[in-house]
C-alpha cells in the first residue's frame, strides 16, 4: 500500500472528526487531527476485531481513555463497519445522538467504555487487562487458547496527570498484566497551553519504575513508527507497555496546530477551509469519504468474520473437548448465575447464634456465594481482614497465579472502583470492591460511571456509621449514605442483620444491568427472630414492616442498618407506654421507590402522618418519607473519637431518644 494512499486514509479520518465538529459548532478537533496516524496504525494493522460483532468475546479491547477525542473514534468505528451511521456522525453531540460528545457504553456500537474525566478509560483499560489473564488461566487449554487478547488504550497528557492512572499504572507493572499496551498521546498541550506549567516529569522513566516497557518516543505522526513501536509492545507479555508518540495537536492547521486553540473548539470555517488546503484535501463537501478509501477500511469486516469464524470452530473443539469448562466459560461470559446458586444461603443464619457485624455476615454469604459462581472475584484496598471479603482457598491474583479470585488492588481506592468496572466491561467476571464507607470519598467517579454505564458492580463498604468510635472523625461517615443515595442507578442497600445482608447479596448479584453498594457495619448486631417478625425477603422491596403492634398504630418508626434495632427496643418501649407502634426496615431507597404506589402506601400509609426516621448519618433527605410533621433522628455534625456505644449515647441516637420524640409528636409529654 502507497504511503499517499494511506495518508489520504488518515486524512479522511482527521476530517470527518473536523467536518462533525464544525456542524456541532461544539468539540474538540485538535486531538483527532493529531492522533489519526497512531489511530489508523493500530485499527488497520494490528487491532483484531469484528465490525459486525462488537460483542465477539476474544476481541481486542480498545480503549480511548483520551474522550474529548471522542470524534475520532467514532469516524474509525464508521469506516472500519460498525453500525454508526455517517447521520449518527452528523448529529454528533445532539440529542439522542449515537455519537455522544464523550464516548458512552451502551450507546455506540464498539465503544468499550465510557471514558469522560480523564484517567478513568486508562485504569478501565487496566481492568480489562486483567480480566483478560485471568479468563486464559482459568479456561484455556493445551491447544485452546479461546482466550487470548490483546487490550490497547490511547491516553493524553491529561490522563497521565490523574492521580487514579498513576495507581493503575503501578498496580498494573506490579502484576506484570503484558497484554496491556498503551499508546500516549504526548502532544504536550491541554486547555491552559503547553503542558510544561504544570507537568514537565519524565513519563518514561516514571513508567520504567512501575515496571513497564516504555518504548519512544517515537514519531507518531508516522505509520510505519508506530506500527514497528506496536510490534516491538507485543514482543514482550511480561512487562505492560507504553508506547510514547509525540504528535501535533490539530496537525496540519495553519494557525492552530500545535497550541491550546486547537483543544477545545472548533477550528472555525475559516481555519477549516486553510486546513484542507494545508493537508491537500480536494474533497470541499463536508463528511466526504472517497470511496477507494471507504472500501480499504470495510475490509475489516470480511477479515473480523473470518477471525471470529475461525475462534468458533476453535471454541466447538474445545467444547467438545472440555464439555464443563466450555459450559462454564459460556456461563460466565453471559453474565447468569448457576441454577443452584442461592441454595443454602437461607440457612447460614438464625436468631440464636451471638450478634454478628453485618461485614462478617457479608464475608459468610460471599464465601457461599463463590463456591457456587466462579465469575465472583474481587478485593480489597487493602482492607481485606477488616471488610471481611477474602474468598477462602482462592488463592492471591497476581503473576504467575492469574486464575486466582482475590485481588489485592493496595490503597489504591479510585484505580480499584475504575479497574472493576473495566472487568465488569470485558464481560466473564462479576467484580467486587471493600473498602471503608469513609473512603467513598476516595471513589466517587468509578461508583458514578458504573452506574452510568449500568453494569454490574458489586461495592462493598464497611465501618458504615459512628460505632467505628475510638478511630475518629476522619473515619466515621455521616454524608456518605446519603451521597450513594445521590447517584442515579445505583442501588444502595444498608442491611439490618445478617439475614438481611443475604437477601442484599441476592439482589446485588440479580441486578445485571446497574451497580450496587452494600454498607455494612464494624459492630456487632442480634440476628431478627424472623419466627416472630417479618421474613427478611421483605427486602427485596426496599422497604417493608418489620414489625407493629396488635392494634392500629400511632406512629412509624423507620430505620435502616444498626439502627433498625434501636428502633425495635423503641417500639418495645412506647407499647409499655401505650403507643402502638409499625417499625419499617427500609434498607434501599431505591428498590422501595420501583414499587407500585400500592405497595409503598401499604408500608407508608398516609394515615399514619406520626413518623420518626433513625439512622446514624445525616438527617438529609428523610423528610420525603417522615414528612413535614416527622422527626429525624440522625447526625448532623461530624464524629468524635470514641467508644461506638459512647458515641451512639452522646450523639443521642438511642432507643430512649426515640420514645421521648414519639411521646412530644403524639402530645403525651
Amino acid at each position: 500500500m502507497s504511503q499517499d494512499f494511506e495518508e489520504l486514509c488518515v486524512n479522511t479520518i482527521r476530517f470527518l472528526s473536523i467536518d462533525a465538529i464544525e456542524k456541532a459548532a461544539s468539540g474538540h478537533p485538535g486531538a483527532p487531527m493529531g492522533m489519526a496516524a497512531m489511530t489508523y496504525s493500530l485499527w488497520q494493522h494490528f487491532l483484531k476485531h469484528n465490525p459486525t460483532n462488537p460483542e465477539w468475546p476474544d476481541r481486542d479491547r480498545f480503549v480511548l481513555s483520551a474522550g474529548h477525542a471522542s470524534m475520532l473514534l467514532y469516524s474509525i468505528l464508521h469506516l472500519t463497519g460498525y453500525n454508526i451511521t455517517l447521520d449518527d456522525i452528523r448529529q454528533f453531540r445532539q440529542w439522542n445522538s449515537r455519537a455522544p460528545g464523550h464516548p458512552e457504553y451502551g450507546i455506540t456500537p464498539g465503544v468499550e467504555t465510557t471514558t469522560g474525566p480523564l484517567g478513568q478509560g486508562f485504569a478501565n483499560a487496566v481492568g480489562m487487562a486483567l480480566a483478560e489473564r485471568h479468563l486464559a488461566a482459568r479456561y484455556n487449554e493445551d491447544g485452546f487458547e479461546i482466550v487470548n487478547h490483546y487490550t490497547y488504550c490511547i491516553c493524553s497528557d491529561g490522563d497521565l496527570m490523574e492521580g487514579v492512572s498513576a495507581e493503575a499504572a503501578s498496580l498494573a507493572g506490579t502484576l506484570k498484566l503484558g497484554k496491556l499496551i498503551c499508546l500516549y498521546d504526548a502532544n504536550g498541550i491541554s486547555i491552559e497551553g503547553s503542558t510544561d506549567i504544570a507537568f514537565d516529569e519524565d513519563v518514561g522513566q516514571r513508567f520504567r519504575a512501575y515496571g513497564w516497557q516504555v518504548i519512544g518516543p517515537v514519531d507518531g505522526m508516522s505509520i510505519a513508527a508506530v506500527d514497528e513501536a506496536i510490534t516491538q509492545a507485543q514482543s514482550d507479555t511480561g512487562r505492560p507497555n507504553l508506547i510514547i508518540c509525540k504528535t501535533t495537536i490539530g496537525y496540519g492547521a495553519p494557525h492552530k496546530a500545535g497550541t491550546a486553540h486547537a483543544h477545545g473548539e472548533p477550528l472555525g470555517r475559516d481555519e477549516a477551509a486553510l486546513t484542507r488546503q494545508a493537508l491537500g484535501w480536494e474533497y470541499t463537501e463536508p463528511f466526504s469519504i472517497p470511496v477507494d478509501v471507504l472500501q480499504h477500511f470495510r475490509k475489516a469486516t470480511d477479515n473480523g468474520r473470518q477471525l471470529e469464524m475461525d475462534w468458533n470452530n476453535l471454541f466447538e473443539r474445545y467444547r467438545m473437548a472440555h464439555p464443563l469448562k466450555a459450559a462454564k466459560f459460556e456461563q460466565a461470559l453471559n453474565g447468569t448465575l448457576p441454577e443452584d446458586w442461592q441454595d443454602g444461603l437461607d440457612n447460614l443464619f438464625s436468631p440464636d447464634m451471638k450478634p454478628v457485624a453485618t461485614r462478617e455476615a457479608s464475608g459468610i454469604v460471599l464465601n457461599a456465594l463463590a463456591a457456587k459462581i466462579p465469575a465472583l472475584m474481587g478485593g480489597s484496598a487493602d482492607l481485606a481482614p477488616s471488610t471481611k471479603t477474602l474468598i477462602k482457598d482462592g488463592g492471591d491474583f497476581g503473576a504467575g497465579n492469574y486464575g486466582a479470585r482475590n485481588l489485592h488492588f493496595g490503597i489504591r481506592e479510585h484505580a480499584m472502583g475504575s479497574i472493576a468496572n473495566g472487568m465488569a466491561l470485558h464481560g466473564g467476571i462479576i467484580p467486587y470492591t471493600a473498602t471503608f464507607l469513609v473512603f467513598y470519598d476516595y471513589m466517587r467517579p468509578p461508583v458514578r460511571l458504573a452506574a452510568l454505564s449500568k453494569i454490574r458492580n458489586i461495592f462493598i463498604f464497611t465501618h458504615d456509621s459512628i460505632g467505628v468510635g475510638e478511630d475518629g472523625p476522619t473515619h466515621q461517615p455521616i454524608e456518605h449514605v446519603a451521597g450513594l443515595r445521590s447517584v442515579p442507578d445505583l442501588t444502595t442497600f444498608r442491611p439490618a442483620d445478617a439475614t438481611e445482608t443475604a437477601e442484599v447479596w441476592k439482589l446485588a448479584l440479580e441486578k445485571r444491568d446497574r451497580p450496587s453498594a452494600i454498607v455494612l457495619t464494624r459492630q456487632a448486631l442480634p440476628v431478627f427472630d424472623r419466627t416472630k417478625l417479618a421474613a427478611a425477603a421483605g427486602t427485596r422491596r426496599g422497604a417493608y414492616v418489620l414489625w407493629q403492634a396488635s392494634s392500629a398504630p400511632q406512629l412509624i418508626l423507620l430505620a435502616t442498618g444498626s439502627e433498625v434495632h434501636i428502633a425495635m427496643e423503641a417500639a418495645i418501649l412506647l407499647g409499655e407506654a401505650g403507643v402502638a407502634t409499625r417499625v419499617v426496615s427500609m434498607p434501599s431507597w431505591e428498590l422501595f421507590e420501583a414499587q407500585d404506589e400500592d405497595y409503598r402506601l401499604s408500608v407508608l400509609p398516609p394515615s399514619i402522618k406520626n413518623r420518626i426516621s433513625i439512622e446514624a448519618g445525616t438527617t438529609f433527605g428523610w423528610c420525603r418519607y417522615t414528612g413535614d410533621s416527622g422527626i429525624n433522628i440522625g447526625i448532623d455534625r461530624f464524629g468524635a473519637s470514641a467508644p461506638g456505644k459512647v458515641l451512639y449515647e452522646k450523639l443521642d441516637i438511642t432507643a430512649n431518644r426515640v420514645v421521648n420524640e414519639a411521646l412530644q409528636l403524639l402530645g403525651m409529654k
